[in-house]
């Protein structure tokens, strides 16, 4: 049977990118978010 997660790089950086995130004003939000909370990794 095949597992149900099958990673794709690129298709996770298009939904879940640094830059996908900055485009909106949310994602930027939870960038910020993410900063204030020190998180080594900001995004995928």
């Amino acid at each position: 049977m095949k597992r149900t997660y099958q990673p794709k790089k690129r298709q996770a950086q298009k939904e879940h990118g640094f830059r996908k995130r900055m485009s909106t004003r949310s994602g930027q939000n939870v960038i910020k978010a993410r900063r204030a909370k020190g998180r080594k990794k900001l995004s995928a």
